[in-house]
C-alpha cells in the first residue's frame, strides 16, 4: 500500500525569527516545512525540488526581493504551478501590488501575521494541491490502463489472426491426421524400444564399472555411480509411463462385464510384496459388476493403491478402504439421466492441501520432492486418462495429516453413454 504523502511548504524570509514564527503556526498540521533565508537559497532548493504545494515569501529581502525571486522561479516550466503568497510588513501601492501579481503572486498577507488567517489561506491551496495530485495520479493510472488495453487489443488481434491462420492450417491438414497418428505410434515405439536401448547400456556398463572397480572407489565415486543407477531406474519408469499413457486411447479391447471384486483381488495379489512390506490393510466392500476394459481399470486400481501405500504416514500402517455407491447423474441438460457407479478409495495417508486436488491429475505434477517420494508424476494422469476413456470422471478430496479419498465414477451401462456422446458430437 502506498504511504500517504506529506504536503511540502517552502517558507522564504531573511529573518530567522519570522521563519520560526511561521513554522510554529503550522506545527499542528501534517506538513513538511522547508525554509530558505534568501531568494537565492530558495532558488537553490527549487533547482532540486519542485513538488511544493505553496511558497510563503517575504517581499523585502536583500539582494533578491520577493518580486524578483518569484519572477525567476516562474521562468522554470516545472515551477509555474506553485502558488506564491507574498508576506509584507507594510502596504504597497496598487502599482506594487500589480507588480506582485504580475510576478506570480496569488495573494498578500500583511504583518503582523494572524495565524488563523494564514492557516486558512494555506489550507485552501493545500487542498487544491491534494486534489490536483490525486487527479494527476488518476491520470497516470488511466494512461497506464489505456496502454494496457491497447496492448491487450493488439494481442487479441494478433491472437485472432493466429487462430484464423491455425484454423486454415488445420483444415488443410485434415487429410494428414492418419499420418500424424502413425507418427505418434512411431514415437511410442521409440519410447519403448529405441530410448530403452541406450538406457540399458548405461545401466549395464555402470553395473560393470561398479562390480569391477567398486573396491577401488572412494566414497564420492561410489555415490556418483549410485546416482547414475538411480537416475537410470527413474528414466526407465518414466519411459514406461509415457508409453502407457500414449497407448491408452489406442487400446481397442472390447468392454466386458467384469467382477470388480475379483479384479481388485488380482491387483492386490500382483503387488503383494509392497502390501506386506508396508503392512497395509486393504478392505474391499462388495462392488457391482461393470462393463470395462479390464487391463486399463486394473492398471488404474494398481496406481491408486500403490499411491496410497507410498504416501502413508511414517510409523502408521496404511489402511485402504474400497467401497461403492450407485447414483443417477444428469450429464448435460439435453442428455437423459445416466446411472453411474461411484467407487471410493479412501486411505489414512499424509494427505494434501485441497487446493491441489485438480493439479495432482496433471502430467508430471508432484506435490513432494523426488528425494521424499519416488515416482514419475504420471501415475494419477494415467488414472484420469483411463477413467475418461470409459466416459467417467475422477476426483480427489484430501486433508493434510488425515488422508485422501479418490472418487472414480464409471457408467453402469457404457452403451447408453456412448450413444449420448454420438448424439452430442452430431449436434
Amino acid at each position: 500500500m502506498k504511504k500517504p504523502f506529506k504536503v511540502k511548504i517552502l517558507l522564504v524570509d531573511d529573518n530567522e525569527n519570522n521563519l520560526m514564527s511561521m513554522k510554529s503556526i503550522f506545527s499542528g498540521d501534517n506538513y513538511a516545512i522547508e525554509t530558505a533565508n534568501s531568494g537565492k537559497e530558495a532558488l537553490k532548493i527549487l533547482l532540486k525540488e519542485f513538488d511544493f504545494a505553496i511558497i510563503l515569501m517575504d517581499v523585502e529581502m536583500p539582494n533578491l526581493n520577493g518580486f524578483e525571486t518569484a519572477s525567476l522561479i516562474y521562468e522554470r516550466e516545472k515551477l509555474k504551478h506553485i502558488p506564491i503568497i507574498f508576506i509584507t510588513a507594510h502596504g504597497h501601492g496598487d502599482e506594487n501590488m500589480f507588480k506582485g501579481y504580475r510576478a506570480g503572486a496569488v495573494d498578500y498577507i500583511y504583518k503582523p501575521i494572524r495565524p488563523e488567517l494564514l492557516q486558512a489561506k494555506v489550507h485552501v491551496f493545500v487542498e487544491l494541491y491534494k486534489k490536483n495530485y490525486l487527479l494527476v495520479e488518476q491520470e497516470k493510472k488511466l494512461l497506464a490502463t489505456n496502454r494496457n488495453l491497447e496492448l491487450e487489443i493488439k494481442e487479441r488481434i494478433a491472437s485472432e489472426e493466429k487462430i484464423l491462420k491455425l484454423n486454415k492450417q488445420l483444415l488443410e491438414n485434415i487429410d494428414m491426421l492418419e499420418v500424424k497418428n502413425k507418427e505418434l505410434d512411431c514415437f511410442a515405439y521409440m519410447a519403448s524400444h529405441d530410448l530403452q536401448e541406450p538406457l540399458r547400456k548405461i545401466r549395464i556398463f555402470s553395473d560393470r564399472v561398479s562390480s569391477k572397480y567398486g573396491h577401488e572407489f572412494d566414497g564420492e565415486s561410489k555415490l556418483y555411480i549410485d546416482k547414475i543407477q538411480a537416475a537410470c531406474a527413474r528414466m526407465q519408469n518414466l519411459i514406461n509411463d509415457i508409453f502407457t499413457i500414449s497407448k491408452i486411447s489406442n487400446t481397442k479391447e472390447e468392454l466386458k462385464a467384469t467382477n470388480m471384486n475379483q479384479l481388485v483381488d488380482e491387483v492386490i495379489a500382483e503387488i503383494d510384496l509392497m502390501v506386506s512390506d508396508s503392512k497395509a490393510e486393504i478392505i474391499t466392500d462388495k462392488l457391482p459388476d461393470l462393463q470395462i476394459n479390464k487391463s486399463l481399470i486394473k492398471r488404474m486400481f494398481q496406481n491408486l493403491i500403490m499411491n496410497s501405500i507410498k504416501y502413508a504416514k511414517k510409523d502408521t500402517p496404511p489402511v485402504i478402504k474400497i467401497s461403492s455407491k450407485l447414483e443417477t447423474i444428469q450429464l448435460g441438460q439435453k442428455n437423459r439421466p445416466t446411472k453411474f457407479c461411484r467407487i471410493y478409495l479412501q486411505d489414512n495417508g499424509i494427505g494434501f492441501d485441497q487446493q491441489y486436488a485438480e493439479q495432482i491429475f496433471t502430467m508430471f505434477k508432484r506435490l513432494h520432492a523426488n528425494s521424499e517420494y519416488e515416482g514419475t508424476g504420471i501415475g494419477l494422469a494415467i488414472c484420469k486418462k483411463i477413467v475418461e476413456e470409459h466416459h467417467g470422471f475422477i476426483s480427489a478430496k484430501s486433508e493434510v495429516g488425515v488422508g485422501t479419498t479418490f472418487t472414480i465414477s464409471l457408467p453402469v451401462e457404457m452403451s447408453a453413454v456412448t450413444e449420448q456422446q454420438k448424439v452430442a458430437d452430431e449436434v
